[in-house]
C-alpha cells in the first residue's frame, strides 16, 4: 500500500512524503470495516501502525513531493469519480424509464402522468449535463492541458447528480424501490458516498472558486 506520512512531526504539508509499505510489515496491523451502506463489493480497512518501520528505498518519489503528487493524482481520479456518478445516473434513468412504461395507474402507464413525465425529464437533463462536464475535464486531461478545475467542477456536477437521480429514480419505483430486489436500491445506497470521497463537494466548491477568482484577478 501507499501511505503519505510527515516526516517531521512539527512541519506542515511540505514535509510529506510517499511510501510504499508492505502489508506483512511489522507493526503494521490491517483491520477490515464491515457495514458500509453502500459501495460494498469495494473493501475498506482501518490501518494501524505501531513503530512501523519502513527503509529509506521504499521512498515514492522525492522527499517532501508527497502532497505535490497527492493532489495531481487526486484531480485525475474525480475525473473518474464523475465518470462512475454518470454510469450510475444513467442506469438509475433507464431503470426508471423501464418501470414506469410498464406500471399502470388509471389505466395508463405512469409515463403518462406529467409530474412521471417531469421527473424523467430532470433526471435526463441532470446526466446529460453531468456526462459533458466529465467528457470535457477527460478531453483537457487526454490533451495535455490544465484540468484541475475541471475536474472539481466535473466531480461536484456529476456526484450531486448521481445522488438527485437515484433518489428520484427511486421515487418513480414507488415503494418496490425500497426493497433490494429491485436495482435502484443499490444504485441509491452507491450513489452516497460520491459526494464524499476524493474530496468532499464542500471541497470541491471551495477549488472551483478559488481557482475561478484567480481567473479574475
Amino acid at each position: 500500500m501507499i501511505v503519505y506520512a510527515k516526516l517531521d512531526k512539527e512541519a506542515d504539508y511540505k514535509s510529506i512524503t510517499a511510501f510504499i509499505v508492505e502489508s506483512n510489515t511489522d507493526g503494521v496491523t490491517i483491520n477490515p470495516l464491515k457495514g458500509k451502506l453502500g459501495m460494498r463489493s469495494s473493501t475498506a480497512s482501518e490501518v494501524i501502525f505501531d513503530n512501523a518501520k519502513v527503509p529509506v528505498e521504499n521512498r515514492l518519489g522525492d522527499e517532501g513531493s508527497g502532497f505535490k503528487n497527492a493532489m495531481t493524482i487526486l484531480d485525475s481520479s474525480r475525473i473518474s469519480i464523475a465518470a462512475q456518478c454518470v454510469g450510475i445516473g444513467q442506469g438509475a434513468l433507464d431503470l426508471a424509464i423501464n418501470y414506469a412504461k410498464n406500471r399502470e395507474t388509471f389505466n395508463k402507464p405512469i409515463t403518462q402522468h406529467q409530474a412521471i413525465q417531469f421527473m424523467i425529464a430532470d433526471m435526463a437533463a441532470a446526466v446529460h449535463s453531468a456526462r459533458v462536464v466529465t467528457m470535457d475535464a477527460a478531453t483537457l486531461k487526454d490533451s495535455k492541458l490544465p484540468f484541475s478545475n475541471e475536474a472539481s467542477i466535473a466531480k461536484l456536477i456529476a456526484s450531486e447528480m448521481c445522488i438527485d437521480v437515484t433518489n428520484k429514480a427511486l421515487q418513480v419505483h414507488g415503494g418496490i424501490g425500497y426493497f433490494k430486489d429491485t436495482n435502484i436500491e443499490r444504485m441509491f445506497r452507491d450513489a452516497r458516498v460520491t459526494t464524499i470521497y476524493e474530496g468532499t463537494s464542500e471541497i470541491q466548491r471551495l477549488i472551483v472558486a478559488r481557482q475561478t477568482l484567480q481567473q479574475y484577478q
